[in-house]
């Protein structure tokens, strides 16, 4: 495996973005199963609006979240919805890959150190990596 994963990091990341940015677009634009499932039993006209009948759907609330800047696939004040929906994508793409990144930073930092109460072994030393897991090649061979 190669000592610098950078390149792959980035490749992965610029296919997300892509991804997120151009081909959400053309997602389908009807419901999805769960949404379709909570309008059973209901009429709906063209607008996605519930005309009659009964379904779950109809007991539905508004999040609380639903006025927040990116809700509903796209960027609140953004008017082509190709534009807000791209840069959706691609905002959370970047989010999520900075939370990711930070996360996978920090677990890296607190692993086999000086500060994480392991000792570490220096070299190749297969005796001195045997003494710092507390063991030793008399112990291990068998």
């Amino acid at each position: 495996m190669s000592k610098r994963p950078w390149p792959f990091i980035l490749g992965g990341l610029l296919v997300a973005l892509l991804l997120a940015g151009v081909v959400s677009n053309y997602a389908s634009p009807h419901p999805d199963g769960l949404d379709s499932s909570l309008l059973k039993g209901c009429t709906v006209n063209a607008e996605d609006e519930i005309t009659g009948g009964s379904c779950p759907a109809q007991q539905a609330k508004e999040h609380e979240l639903g006025d927040s800047p990116l809700a509903d696939y796209g960027i609140r004040g953004v008017t082509n919805g190709f534009l807000s929906t791209g840069l959706s994508g691609v905002i959370g793409v970047l989010l999520t890959f900075a939370l990711g990144g930070g996360v996978f930073w920090l677990a890296r930092r607190r692993g086999n150190g000086p500060d994480s109460g392991l000792p570490a072994a220096t070299g190749s030393d297969p005796a001195a990596l045997g003494e710092a897991q507390g063991t030793s090649r008399a112990g291990s061979a068998g």
